[in-house]
């Protein structure tokens, strides 16, 4: 199939791509990367009237570190998250999540910031920004805000951004040395949509109890879910083994999936307890804590 006929604009600036979308508002969509879009468009699951493309913007390009926050703007690549050495030795949950999204050549063009606005049930990275308590900045002509991630996510496919805005930076918390995080995902094949995903990021404190802990998981419900209960369970505990399982048995308890050809629902539920649990001593190990 082909996308139904749409107008397209390509602006130059900022100021020029929000007075487009201030104009078409919900008639009008934004293209990045487009390897969400452009699918749903030639399946005319999307039919915008108006393409607003903004791969011309100057300054959505950068990936820095600013008061305390991991900046990442919305031109930024899947790839270029991969390929980062920074990223690669510090930010170990980031750098678990950028290497299995989609395949290879989708993460070429994809961006971090598009994925979160697109907010597929099975996507990578909402599941990664809820568990790093992530937030989004969302810019329209009347200035930006920012927004913690879960009010960012509301629904299937839908997220807080109104009439013309966009987002135009996620910002992840810099992790300190006694804090890491994994991702486990299963999916059938390179490139297809997980099967059941979770993500981790746990902080210690000096005496080895856990401080800290974020936990999301996605492809089990109808959006990516933050499993609440097992932060609490984790929170100011020692790890152990028995810890890690009372909460992965919390992400069972609360993913809602759908039976379709990746699986039935019962064992997609339990695929999400045993990727928390993975996942947690994963991010432990990382610590240099073994659970026993």
């Amino acid at each position: 199939m082909i996308p139904a006929a749409f107008e397209y604009k390509r602006p130059m600036s900022l100021e020029e791509a929000l007075s487009h979308l201030a104009q078409y508002g919900s008639d009008a969509r934004v293209l990045a990367g487009g390897q969400s879009l452009i699918p749903a468009m030639r399946y005319r699951l999307a039919q915008p009237a108006v393409l607003v493309d903004i791969n011309k913007l100057p300054n959505l390009g950068y990936m820095k570190e600013e008061n305390g926050m991991l900046r990442i703007g919305a031109l930024v690549r899947d790839t270029d998250v991969e390929f980062s050495r920074d990223i690669q030795t510090r930010y170990h949950l980031i750098s678990d999540v950028s290497m299995v999204v989609a395949d290879p050549i989708v993460r070429y063009r994809g961006t971090v910031v598009g994925s979160l606005c697109h907010n597929d049930p099975s996507g990578d990275w909402a599941a990664a920004a809820i568990a790093a308590r992530a937030q989004m900045v969302i810019q329209g002509q009347g200035g930006a805000r920012v927004e913690p991630i879960d009010q960012f996510l509301v629904d299937s496919f839908a997220t807080s951004i109104g009439e013309g805005e966009m987002a135009v930076e996620v910002r992840f918390p810099v992790p300190n040395a006694l804090t890491s995080g994994a991702y486990e995902k299963i999916e059938r094949k390179v490139g297809d949509y997980a099967t059941a995903a979770a993500a981790v990021q746990i902080e210690l404190n000096p005496d080895g109890t856990i401080k800290e802990a974020g936990i999301g998981i996605t492809a089990v419900a109808h959006m990516a879910l933050r499993v609440e209960e097992a932060e609490k369970i984790l929170r100011g505990q020692k790890p152990t083994l028995e810890l890690i399982r009372a909460a992965a048995e919390e992400a069972r308890k609360i993913a809602d999936p759908n039976p379709d050809a990746r699986g039935s629902a019962e064992y997609k539920k339990d695929m999400a307890r045993v990727l928390v649990g993975r996942g947690l001593i994963k991010a432990l190990k990382r610590l240099n804590v073994v659970v026993a």
